[in-house]
C-alpha cells in the first residue's frame, strides 16, 4: 500500500507545480496588458500633444500674419497719405503759377514808371528834347494799361480759388478718412491677436483642434501690448518712450517733401551770364503776347524766374531749405518769384515780383490780395495735430524703434499658449484608458492600495511668431524696419526661457514658468 500513496503524492506535487504556472502567466498577461494599455495611452497623449503644439504654432503664425498685413497696410496708406500732402502742395504751385501773372503785370507797370521816370528827367535836362516828355506821358499810358492787366488777371484769379479751396479740402479729409481706416483696421487686428478667434481664427481651432482651450486674456494682453508698441504714439508697457507729436509730424513733412515730382519742388530756368534766357513756358502763350504787346514796340526778359511748394512750418518759411528741424508740417505754402526787365525807347525798368499761396488752420492766405476770396483751410500734417492725433496715437502710422535685441528691435512679437485634454475620457472611444477617469486601483494585502494613471490629465504648450521687416533684393536686410514700405512679413520664432515664463505666468501655469526658468531645461 505505501507505493501507490507515494505516486499519489508525487502526482499532486506536479498539480502544484502546473498551478504555479499559470499563476505566473496569468501575472505574465497582466503586466503585458498593463504595459500594452500605457503604450497606447503614451502614443494617443503625445499625439494629442504635438496636434496641440502644431495648432498652437498656427494660431501664432496666423495672428502673425494679421499683423504683417496690417502694418504693409499702413506702409502702402502712409504713402498715399505723403501723396496728399504731395498733390496739395502741387495745387498750391499751380495756383501761385496762376496768381504770378497779375504780379508780373504789376512789376511791368512798375518798369514804365520808372521808364517814365528817366523820359521825364530828359525831357527837363534838354530844352530841345520835347520828344522825351511825350515818352513820358506814353510810358505812363502804358503804365496804367499793366495795371489793369493786373486787375484782369487777378480777377481770374479769383474765379478758381473756390474750386481750389474744395481741392485742398478734399485732399485734408482724404488724409483724415486714410487715418481713420488704418485706425479701424489697427483696432480689429488688435482684438484678433488678444483674444484669438476674431478674423476668422476661431476657424483654426474648430478645425485643427476642437477641444484645445482659447488664448486666455493674459497672454492676448501681451499680444496686443506688443502690437501698440509697434506703432509710435500708441500707448504700451516695456518699450520706449513715444516720441512728440510734432517729431511724428516732422517724419511726414520731410518724406512728403522729399516725394515731391520737379516741378512742384524746383521750378527753375537755366542761367546765361547771370540773367534768364528762358521764360516760364508753363504759362499760357496769350499771357507774353500781351506782355510784348502792351508796350507796342520795345523788348523784356523774364530773369531768373523760380517758384516751389511745400509743406511748411509756416508761409515765411517757404525759402528755407529742404529739411529743417522745426517743420511739423503746419502749412502748405507755394510760391513763384523772378524778375522782368523792359527796355523801351531811352529807358529801362527792372523790377522783382512775387505770388505766394498758403493754407493753414487760420484759414490761409493769398499774395496778390486781390486774386484772393474765401479762405483755404489746412489742419497741418498731424491733422487736428495737438488735439485728437495726441488721443488716437498719431495721424499716421509710424514704426516705433527698440534698440534692445531683446525687445527684437521693436518689431511686433505674437505668443500662442493653450492646452488641451490629452485623454479621451471615453471608454467606448479609447477602450484602452479603461474607465472614465483612466486609472486603476491595485490592491497589495497588508501593504495596502495604489492607483495608476494610465493617461495624463492635460498638456500645456507655448509657441512665438515675430512679425519682421526684410526688403526685396541684395543687402535688403540691412533696410531698417518702417512702416513707408510694405514688407513685413511673418514667421515662427524661437522663444527664449524668459518669454516662455512670463506667458506661462500669464496663462496662469506659474509650475510650467519655473520649470521654464531652469537653467539648462530645453524649450
Amino acid at each position: 500500500m505505501r507505493l501507490p500513496i507515494r505516486l499519489l503524492t508525487l502526482k499532486s506535487r506536479r498539480r502544484a507545480q502546473r498551478g504555479q504556472a499559470i499563476i505566473l502567466g496569468s501575472l505574465s498577461f497582466l503586466v503585458l496588458a498593463l504595459m500594452v494599455t500605457l503604450s497606447f495611452n503614451l502614443g494617443h497623449a503625445l499625439r494629442q500633444k504635438m496636434g496641440l503644439q502644431q495648432h498652437s504654432d498656427a494660431l501664432a503664425y496666423s495672428m502673425a500674419v494679421l499683423e504683417a498685413r496690417a502694418l504693409n497696410y499702413y506702409a502702402v496708406s502712409n504713402r498715399a497719405i505723403a501723396a496728399s500732402y504731395v498733390a496739395m502742395n502741387s495745387v498750391h504751385a499751380y495756383m501761385a503759377a496762376a496768381s504770378v501773372t497779375g504780379q508780373m503785370m504789376r512789376a511791368s507797370q512798375k518798369n514804365f514808371n520808372d521808364i517814365a521816370t528817366i523820359e521825364a528827367a530828359l525831357c527837363a535836362s534838354c530844352k530841345t528834347c520835347f520828344i522825351h516828355c511825350i515818352h513820358a506821358l506814353e510810358a505812363r499810358q502804358i503804365a496804367g494799361k499793366f495795371s489793369r492787366a493786373g486787375r484782369d488777371y487777378d480777377q481770374k484769379v479769383r474765379g478758381l480759388e473756390s474750386n481750389f479751396n474744395s481741392a485742398v479740402r478734399g485732399l485734408d479729409v482724404m488724409v483724415d478718412n486714410l487715418h481713420a481706416s488704418q485706425r479701424t483696421l489697427h483696432t480689429r487686428t488688435r482684438q484678433a491677436v488678444q483674444d484669438g478667434r476674431n478674423s476668422g481664427l476661431d476657424q483654426l481651432t474648430r478645425f485643427s483642434a476642437p477641444d484645445a482651450s482659447n488664448l486666455s486674456d493674459a497672454v492676448g494682453g501681451l499680444n496686443a501690448n506688443e502690437f501698440d508698441c509697434a506703432v509710435d504714439g500708441m500707448e504700451c508697457r516695456g518699450s520706449v518712450a513715444s516720441s512728440s507729436t510734432e517729431a511724428r509730424a516732422k517724419v511726414m513733412t520731410e518724406i512728403a517733401n522729399a516725394t515731391r515730382s520737379g516741378w512742384p519742388a524746383s521750378r527753375k530756368h537755366k542761367k546765361g551770364f547771370g540773367i534768364s534766357v528762358q521764360r516760364p513756358n508753363y504759362l499760357h502763350s496769350q499771357f507774353f503776347r500781351e506782355l510784348r504787346d502792351i508796350p507796342n514796340r520795345g523788348t523784356y526778359l523774364v530773369t531768373s524766374h523760380q517758384g516751389t511748394a511745400k509743406t511748411v512750418d509756416d508761409e515765411g518759411s517757404i525759402d528755407s531749405p529742404g529739411q529743417r528741424d522745426q517743420n511739423p508740417g503746419r502749412a502748405s505754402a507755394a510760391q513763384e518769384e523772378g524778375t522782368i526787365f523792359h527796355q523801351w525807347r531811352h529807358g529801362v525798368g527792372t523790377n522783382d515780383y512775387t505770388s505766394r499761396v498758403w493754407s493753414d488752420c487760420n484759414g490761409g492766405g493769398h499774395d496778390p490780395n486781390g486774386a484772393h476770396s474765401g479762405s483755404h483751410t489746412f489742419q497741418g500734417v498731424n491733422a487736428n495735430s495737438f488735439a485728437s492725433c495726441a488721443r488716437t496715437g498719431n495721424c499716421f502710422m509710424k514704426f516705433r524703434a527698440n534698440p534692445s535685441s531683446a525687445r527684437d528691435w521693436g518689431q511686433p512679437r505674437v505668443y500662442s499658449s493653450l492646452t488641451r485634454p490629452l485623454r479621451m475620457g471615453d471608454p467606448s472611444r479609447a477602450p484602452w484608458e479603461l474607465n472614465a477617469s483612466a486609472q486603476i486601483r491595485i490592491g497589495h494585502g497588508e501593504q495596502g492600495e495604489a492607483s495608476l494613471s494610465l493617461a495624463a490629465q492635460e498638456g500645456t504648450v507655448v509657441s512665438k511668431a515675430l512679425v519682421y521687416y526684410h526688403r526685396f533684393g541684395p543687402n535688403g536686410w540691412r533696410e531698417a524696419p518702417t512702416l513707408f514700405s510694405p514688407y513685413w512679413r511673418a514667421k515662427l520664432h524661437p522663444i527664449s526661457s524668459e518669454e516662455a515664463a512670463e506667458v506661462l505666468d500669464a496663462a496662469g501655469n506659474s509650475d510650467g514658468a519655473r520649470l521654464a526658468r531652469v537653467p539648462g531645461v530645453s524649450l
